[in-house]
């Protein structure tokens, strides 16, 4: 069974999250090299943007959540996730606003060319997606505790266990653009790695 999906979502509210998802993203620069995430974490008070050319995906789920800003705030947010993904032309920014210098930019790529970028036991946490996107082999209205295509709840994600959710055996995603909120994995291999900073706001879109 093949699945295609076009054109962006928007989540305003918990009930509304389950839209095909993606990629890949750094959420914590100094991370990356080590190639491992933490699992559980507060995020931060500020979302960061994600564009992707082509992901290519197997053991895809997803399901709704709720991530808990550092001073309490809850936010609610679809987790997508992936046994493990491919990515071409990863592009991760995040704007810090500074006191009187003013904004700060943090823009990240790799995977351009011919290199790769390779992700296993991926979570991303976001709550806006714009892609197009075929899924293989999808289920649609599974209780996200019986979900067994992708690599299961993220552990400290605060997410009911027999809420909505969707899986498929793969999927491919072109032209994602994306705003999250966190993202962690269990190996993430970032060929090809640049990373700058910028004064002014220097998004990847």
């Amino acid at each position: 069974m093949e699945s295609l999906a076009r054109g962006g979502t928007r989540w305003k509210r918990f009930a509304v999250v389950m839209v095909p998802s993606v990629a890949a993203t750094a959420a914590i620069g100094v991370a990356l090299s080590q190639g491992a995430l933490a699992a559980s974490f507060n995020v931060s008070g500020q979302q960061f943007k994600v564009a992707v050319d082509r992901l290519d995906g197997t053991g895809f789920a997803q399901y709704g959540a709720i991530d808990t800003q550092h001073g309490g705030k809850n936010i609610p947010v679809a987790v997508s996730a992936f046994k493990s993904a491919k990515l071409k032309g990863l592009c991760q920014s995040v704007v810090v606003p500074v006191p009187v210098f003013g904004d700060v930019s943090l823009k990240l790529s790799a995977g351009n060319g011919s290199k790769t970028v390779e992700a296993k036991n991926l979570f991303i946490d976001l709550d806006q997606l714009d892609a197009d996107a075929t899924f293989r082999g999808i289920d649609i209205g599974v209780a996200a505790g019986d979900a067994n295509k992708g690599p299961g709840i993220n552990k400290g994600d605060k997410a009911l266990p027999g809420s909505f959710a969707q899986q498929a055996d793969s999927a491919t995603l072109t032209g994602v653009k994306q705003t999250a909120w966190a993202t962690s994995a269990g190996t993430f291999k970032l060929s090809g790695l640049s990373m700058k900073v910028s004064k002014g706001k220097n998004e990847c879109f």
